[in-house]
């Protein structure tokens, strides 16, 4: 039987990989963050949620 928690870290997981693959939405240069263009501080941005994410993910996986 597949835990509601196992389902959660699933969903958890996914969701950096679908917005990595979603090039087209973040391929751009403007707006500019600093001297950085969009595409950059966007994908570092998603950097550090992916890990928050991976993370909430593995304690959900590790309480079972």
């Amino acid at each position: 039987m597949v835990s509601v928690k196992s389902i959660l870290a699933g969903i958890l997981l996914l969701i950096p990989f679908i917005i990595y693959f979603a090039i087209p939405t973040y391929n751009k240069v403007e707006p500019e963050l600093g001297s950085l263009p969009f595409f950059y501080w966007y994908q570092t941005v998603w950097l550090a949620i992916s890990a928050i994410l991976f993370s909430i993910a593995a304690l959900l996986l590790a309480r079972r």
